[in-house]
């Protein structure tokens, strides 16, 4: 499949006009969504993401669809990783639950116009210095270390008052209460920021924090910068609804991080060894090139998909383990 500026056009209309639809149907009058509702809209958006898939099957491009598989599944995962950095900070800040769908739909909005920064970036650099795989393994060697230790020392809960939130609140005038989901307000006559705004810079920081970790490890699943930008627009198209859908659900996939942590060190293993199947490092081998084996996509994908359920249902397993011997838990 020939992937043109006109490809691009028509793909960056569909994503901008779900988005439009999205607010206009569902965020734009404040509201909590059902279990129903969020249940049915989830299913939808990842319908459209794997039905996005077969459109490559269908021209007879099986590794761009093998790829996009790969980056699509490893973004979701990523992403319901993520959510549960968002509940936090939704707490932290004691947002209404009505108007939490704003807030995350610009989570949402921000975290891919901060990716498609970084995936422009990359494809940049890679462009440049294909060696810079060896910095995108890094990255995510260090994520996954990261991911580790919180998980082993149990401090795993983010900072929602962040350095950018701190500074906000130092130098915006800000209220003390919401009102409605507006993000400016008048107390005494004089025109304020509400906390909703703030939450929104919580988010917002974090996203470009996600966004550090997510690109370098769809770039070690394919090369091809429309495929990092579809499979990752489409891991973050139904995201709120998810939020919804899984909320007291997310505290129970304990294990999951620890599938992402497996997950982002297989990728970076895959990066490196591509870094030095094709090294141009002088310190390396000479500068030559170093004949290692490398991990074919459909691999990667194997791995991804088997990873990600073996999580899941370990993580479901004891939370009914744990329900069943717990009285407590039972109520």
């Amino acid at each position: 499949m020939e992937i043109t500026p006109l490809v691009w056009g028509l793909t960056i209309a569909a994503i901008l006009s779900l988005l439009a639809f999205d607010f206009f149907a569902h965020v734009r009058k404040a509201h909590e969504p059902t279990l129903r509702e969020a249940a049915i809209w989830s299913s939808v958006y990842v319908g459209l993401a794997l039905l996005f898939g077969l459109v490559f099957l269908l021209f007879g491009d099986t590794a761009h669809a093998v790829e996009y598989y790969a980056g699509y599944f490893t973004e979701k995962a990523l992403s319901v990783d993520n959510l549960f950095v968002f509940l936090v900070i939704l707490s932290s800040f004691n947002v209404p639950r009505k108007y939490q769908q704003k807030v995350l739909l610009f989570g949402i909005v921000f975290a891919l116009i901060a990716r498609t920064a970084f995936i422009m970036l990359g494809a940049g650099l890679i462009h440049l210095f294909s060696d810079v795989f060896y910095l995108f393994g890094l990255i995510l060697l260090v994520t996954a270390a990261n991911m580790l230790r919180k998980e082993l020392t149990h401090n795993n809960a983010p900072d929602a008052d962040n350095a950018v939130v701190r500074l906000a609140r130092r130098w915006l005038r800000t209220s003390d209460d919401y009102d409605g989901d507006k993000l400016t307000t008048r107390v005494n006559g004089h025109r304020m920021l509400t906390p909703m705004l703030l939450v929104m810079v919580a988010i917002g920081g974090t996203d470009i924090l996600f966004a550090l970790d997510s690109i370098p490890a769809i770039y070690g699943l394919t090369r091809e910068p429309y495929i990092v930008f579809t499979a990752t627009a489409f891991s973050l198209m139904g995201l709120r609804q998810l939020y919804f859908l899984l909320d007291g659900l997310l505290e129970r996939l304990i294990y999951l991080s620890y599938g992402l942590i497996v997950i982002l060190g297989f990728i970076a293993v895959k990066l490196i060894l591509h870094a030095l199947h094709e090294n141009n490092l002088p310190f390396i081998n000479g500068g030559q090139n170093v004949p290692v084996p490398e991990i074919p996509t459909g691999v990667s994908l194997i791995v991804i998909l088997v990873v990600l359920s073996a999580t899941v249902v370990a993580s479901l397993w004891h939370s009914r383990s744990a329900a069943a011997e717990s009285p407590d838990l039972r109520r």
